[in-house]
């Protein structure tokens, strides 16, 4: 009796918070939010569309050259001394929150010794282009948008 009362003092956030220190401790419980947010069923998650055409926005730093590069998915796009190989490109679902996202490598062929780069292979971003960005010292490439 005593321990009900005890916990009728305490708001609920106070008495859950108590309850999942004791059991679990704080990582636990924090492991166990992030496993069922990924654990969500198919129904839930954002439906993508692949795409035929990447759009590409390419900056040359050192003449401040900016040029959008339109190019089909598999198709070896240049820029400069760059070579851009776009994989695939997705857009989420016009229901969802706009989103673009394209698969790229990204390869510069050193004029030296004619031995191939690469700067960049990985999902680029449009929403974040500062998340998984080409660290080049001269050229900047981001993804605009798909089509």
């Amino acid at each position: 009796m005593r321990q009900i009362f005890r916990y009728r003092r305490h708001t609920p956030r106070k008495i859950i918070r108590k309850m999942s220190h004791r059991s679990f401790g704080r990582g636990s419980v924090a492991t166990l939010l992030v496993l069922l947010g990924l654990a969500m069923p198919p129904w839930v998650s954002a439906a993508s569309i692949d795409t035929s055409i990447v759009i590409l926005q390419a900056l040359d730093k050192v003449t401040a050259r900016i040029q959008t590069i339109e190019t089909p998915i598999g198709k070896e796009t240049r820029f400069g001394r760059l070579r851009i190989l776009p994989l695939k490109c997705r857009k989420k679902s016009p229901e969802e929150a706009p989103d673009t996202a394209a698969f790229l490598q990204i390869m510069e062929t050193d004029l030296r010794n004619g031995n191939t780069v690469t700067w960049f292979s990985g999902w680029m971003f449009a929403s974040s282009p500062a998340l998984n960005a080409l660290e080049h010292p001269v050229y900047d490439v981001w993804v605009k948008d798909c089509r």
